[in-house]
């Protein structure tokens, strides 16, 4: 008496779910086309323009395509900057990070200041800031994405403090203190620092507190930092000069805004971390910052031209380290590859290497990291060999009239059957604008002194 129950249990479950997904289905379909609407921004492509100077004009309009206004649960509205149009329509902390240097170089000032006040309003008592801050999960944006339609953004954005890899973000919390006080640096918002000094130094108080080791360094888990994913783990030279460049920030701000102590303190804590830095990874026989013990070889662009773009390393260092880049060809097709050889298929996520995609952290090619390698060149004093890498850059913009987010060796955007690269990407989008300006500002100096 008990067999007819189980049955129809079975087909009341099926006839829900055959009308959650045909709800589901109906909602997806309903939602515009990624050819709906331009990221590039309605950009004319006048020939009489320089390569460079369209290129910059077609970046920025990518950046200010990823700028909309998002709401919170309580039905605050903040105007934020998005990762990236295909699957990325999300503030992500450390794409934010690095592209504030280019919101301060177009005055986006309303974009950058209500994305950071996002991250603050949501940071965790202990100091650490979400990863990123959502409004779809992983598959809805996949299906999303596999289908060609625009990402939902009527829910509510929610943090999420950990990343796909179960891992906390290090490098996240790091920049996100450097783009709060970029902006203070351009906009000397008191009222701003102020309300969020505390905030912020509570910021740099956790990362000390989860990672730092008795060497005086940063050590990390597997996939943590914007490698991820490779399996670089311990003491890795680029989340290290991201927490130097934090410290001294930090440090210098204080002595700005009145904090006497936090000066003396941090600026104590930044001075120690640079010469650990350079106690552990300087490799003076191959003449570059090595990535970490675990990858003693390998010369990674990533802290290698932070390490030269913010004054960390000496003008001697800076130049081997360029040296060692040319020789390598790691600007070559497209500016410029993460590393100058592979960290070995063993040390690559499976997801990568199931996707066709297991260079995408070695031998692909970033912008982002182009436009360090065009400011690491200025900062050297190397001119002429920052305006060829921007000019090579600025033909691949305009050659794809969009900034994509990684570069194959055959010098086009990456794509396979499973993964297709991000367009725009408004990191690499606002990271070229502010190389392009920071060359601009050199060549006017440069004008200025021949007079």
């Amino acid at each position: 008496m008990f067999t007819r129950p189980l049955p129809l249990f079975l087909a009341f479950l099926l006839g829900f779910l055959t009308s959650q997904l045909f709800s589901y289905g109906r909602r997806l379909w309903k939602q515009p086309g990624l050819t709906a609407r331009s990221p590039v921004g309605g950009i004319a492509f006048d020939t009489a323009v320089p390569a460079t100077g369209l290129a910059r004009l077609i970046a920025e309009a990518n950046v200010r395509a990823g700028i909309e206004e998002r709401h919170l649960p309580d039905g605050t509205r903040k105007t934020i900057l998005w990762a990236g149009w295909r699957n990325f329509r999300e503030p992500w902390a450390r794409d934010f990070g690095f592209a504030s240097f280019g919101l301060v170089e177009m005055g986006e000032q309303r974009a950058l200041k209500e994305t950071l006040e996002l991250y603050l309003h949501y940071q965790r008592a202990d100091g650490r800031f979400p990863v990123k801050i959502h409004s779809t999960s992983v598959a809805d944006r996949y299906l999303h994405s596999l289908f060609s339609r625009q990402q939902p953004t009527h829910a509510p954005l929610r943090p999420k403090y950990q990343t796909a890899h179960h891992t906390i973000s290090l490098d996240g919390n790091c920049l996100l203190v450097i783009a709060a006080l970029n902006y203070l640096h351009r906009y000397q918002d008191e009222a701003f620092a102020r309300q969020h000094w505390a905030a912020l130094k509570q910021a740099l108080h956790w990362v000390e507190t989860q990672a730092l080791g008795s060497d005086g360094l940063l050590h990390q888990g597997a996939y943590t930092d914007w490698a991820d994913s490779v399996i670089r783990k311990g003491a890795v030279h680029y989340t290290n000069v991201l927490y130097w460049k934090a410290l001294r920030e930090f440090a210098l701000d204080a002595a700005r805004y009145g904090y006497g102590e936090d000066a003396v303190y941090f600026e104590g804590q930044a001075a120690a971390l640079c010469a650990a830095i350079n106690r552990h990874f300087w490799d003076e026989t191959q003449g570059f910052f090595i990535t970490s013990r675990q990858f003693r070889h390998i010369l990674s662009s990533d802290g290698n031209l932070l390490a030269i773009a913010w004054r960390l390393a000496t003008p001697e260092q800076a130049n081997t380290i360029l040296a060692n880049m040319a020789a390598g060809g790691m600007a070559e097709p497209v500016p410029t590859r993460c590393t100058n050889q592979e960290y070995g298929r063993e040390h690559i996520s499976l997801e990568n290497r199931l996707g066709g995609i297991a260079h995408y952290h070695t031998a692909a090619a970033w912008l982002w990291l182009g436009s360090w390698h065009a400011i690491a060149a200025v900062r050297a004093g190397r001119g002429a060999e920052a305006s060829q890498l921007l000019g090579r850059m600025a033909e691949v913009i305009t050659r794809d009239g969009v900034v994509h987010e990684v570069y194959g060796a055959d010098g086009r955007y990456l794509k396979t059957r499973w993964y297709e690269s991000e367009a725009p990407l408004t990191w690499s989008a606002a990271m070229f604008v502010y190389a392009s300006a920071i060359l601009d500002r050199e060549q006017e100096v440069d004008i200025h002194l021949a007079r």
